[in-house]
C-alpha cells in the first residue's frame, strides 16, 4: 500500500467496495489545519457512528464518538451534516477532535513535543458496532523546512524554532508555564522565529534580549498565558527591546514569588488565599477568587507598571476563565493605560471561553491537575464556544505579531 492508501483504508473486506472514510484534502496536515471528514458507500439513510481515538504523550487514551444519518446517496459530510447524538450534537466539522476525552476525570491531552505528530484514528461503525472503514489523520506540529534547535545557556534550557529561508524573521519568545513546543513550532510554520522557554527558569531577561536582538532591529514579541502573562508584562515594562506582547488569561500583577531584575527585587508577590478555593462535585476546584486583589493598597507593589512600557499589547480574556479573574485584570490594565493617555493596546474578550486557550483543533480540557498547586482545578469554557475562540484567536495573534514585528529585508540577518 502507498502511504496514503495505508492512512485511508476500508476494514471489512466484504464492504471494501462500498464504504470509504476520507480525510480531505489530505490525511496528513498541520496541527492547526482542519480536515473534512466524509463517508461514502453507505445505504441510503443508514445511521452509523463515527469515532475518533488518540493517545497522548503520557500514554493516556482519548476517545470521542458521534452518530450520523447518511443522505439519500449513502454519504456523510461532517462539514454539512449534523451529529444526532454522542460527544456533541449538531454541525461541527472538527467536533470529533474537539471532544476527545479520557475515561478518567481531569485529564489534559499532552502533545508538547514538536517532532512527534498528533495521530488521530477515525473510524465508522454500524449501529451494532462493526467497523466499516477507518482513516488515520497525521497532524504535524512542525512543517517542512522548519528547524528545531535545543538551546542551553547556563541554567536556561529551551527550544528554538526557525522558519525555512534566509530571514530576517520576526522574533517571538513563547513563555510556557511548563515546557511545551506546540505553540512555538506552529508559529514557526507561519514565518516567525520562536524561542520556547519554561517559566521554571525565570532568570531569562538578559539571555532573551541578547539572543533575539540579533534577529531584527524591530524588537521582540512575547506570547504568554496564565502565570506567563505577568512575566510578559514585566519584560515589556522593565526590559528594553520588547516590541509586542500577547497576554492571554493572566494577571495584571506579579503572582506567587518575588520578581528580580539585575539582582534587585522589582515586584513583590501577589499571594493566594486558599480559604477562597471552591470545590466542585467533580473533585476539581475553582481557584478564580483565591488570588488576592491586586488593587488593594497592600498589594500595589505587585502590580506590573505597564504604563511605562513602549511595547504594543494584545490583551485576551475569557469570561468563563475559572482559574484567573482575567476579565477584571484586563479591564484594570485597559483603564490604567487610558488614564496615562496610552493607545498602544487592543483587547479581545471571549464570553464563553475558558482558561486554556490554545492553538485550534486540539481536545477541549475543562479541568486538569494544576501543575503548580498539585490538585485538580476547573479551567472553564463551553466546549463549542471555546473551540471557536481558539480558532479566532490563533489568526488574531499572528496578525498582531506581524503588524508590530514586521521585518525589513535590509535588516540584520539572523545569527541565532
Amino acid at each position: 500500500l502507498t502511504p496514503k492508501e495505508n492512512l485511508e483504508r476500508p476494514i471489512n473486506q466484504t464492504m471494501s467496495a462500498q464504504v470509504r472514510l476520507r480525510l480531505l484534502p489530505s490525511a496528513r496536515c498541520l496541527f492547526d489545519e482542519p480536515v473534512q471528514v466524509t463517508v461514502a458507500g453507505l445505504r441510503s439513510k443508514q445511521v452509523v457512528t463515527l469515532r475518533a481515538r488518540s493517545t497522548d504523550e503520557r500514554g493516556v487514551a482519548f476517545n470521542s464518538s458521534a452518530s450520523y444519518r447518511a443522505d439519500g446517496r449513502g454519504e456523510i459530510d461532517l462539514n454539512r451534516d449534523a451529529s444526532l447524538s454522542g460527544s456533541y450534537v449538531g454541525v461541527e466539522p472538527m467536533g470529533l477532535l474537539r471532544s476527545l476525552k479520557a475515561d478518567a476525570l481531569h485529564k489534559y491531552f499532552y502533545k508538547n513535543r514538536a517532532l512527534e505528530p498528533f495521530m488521530v484514528n477515525f473510524s465508522v461503525h454500524e449501529e451494532e458496532g462493526g467497523m466499516l472503514a477507518e482513516a488515520t489523520n497525521e497532524r504535524r506540529l512542525i512543517g517542512d523546512g522548519v528547524r528545531r534547535v535545543p538551546v542551553k545557556e547556563g541554567n536556561i534550557q529551551g527550544v528554538l524554532f526557525t522558519p525555512p529561508g534566509e530571514g530576517p524573521f520576526p522574533a517571538v519568545l513563547d513563555l510556557c508555564t511548563f515546557m511545551s513546543e506546540k505553540r512555538a513550532s506552529l508559529l514557526a510554520n507561519k514565518g516567525f522565529i520562536v524561542l520556547a522557554l519554561p517559566l521554571s527558569v525565570l532568570i531569562i531577561y538578559y539571555f532573551l534580549i541578547s539572543c533575539f536582538s540579533q534577529v531584527s532591529r524591530k524588537g521582540v514579541g512575547v506570547i504568554s498565558r496564565s502565570k506567563g502573562g505577568d512575566i510578559a508584562l514585566s519584560l515589556a515594562a522593565f526590559v528594553p527591546g520588547v516590541e509586542a506582547v500577547v497576554w492571554i488569561n493572566g494577571c495584571s500583577a506579579n503572582v506567587g514569588i518575588p520578581l528580580y531584575y539585575k539582582h534587585h527585587q522589582i515586584l513583590s508577590p501577589l499571594m493566594f488565599d486558599f480559604t477562597k478555593v471552591i470545590p466542585s462535585e467533580s473533585g476539581a476546584n475553582i481557584i478564580k477568587q483565591a488570588v488576592e486583589n491586586p488593587l488593594a493598597e497592600e498589594n500595589k507593589g505587585s502590580v506590573v507598571p505597564i504604563e511605562r512600557a513602549g511595547a504594543h499589547f494584545l490583551f485576551v480574556a475569557s469570561e468563563d476563565d475559572l482559574n484567573w479573574d482575567s476579565k477584571d485584570y484586563l479591564d484594570d490594565m485597559v483603564a490604567r493605560l487610558k488614564r496615562h493617555q496610552k493607545k498602544n493596546f487592543e483587547s479581545v474578550i471571549y464570553p464563553a471561553a475558558g482558561h486554556l486557550l490554545e492553538p485550534p483543533y486540539g481536545p477541549h480540557c475543562p479541568s486538569a491537575l494544576h501543575g503548580m498547586l498539585r490538585f485538580p482545578v476547573m479551567w472553564g469554557g463551553e466546549p463549542q464556544a471555546h473551540a471557536a475562540a481558539e480558532l479566532h484567536l490563533w489568526k488574531k495573534i499572528q496578525d498582531f505579531l506581524r503588524t508590530h514585528l514586521s521585518c525589513n529585508p535590509a535588516q540584520t540577518k539572523s545569527k541565532l
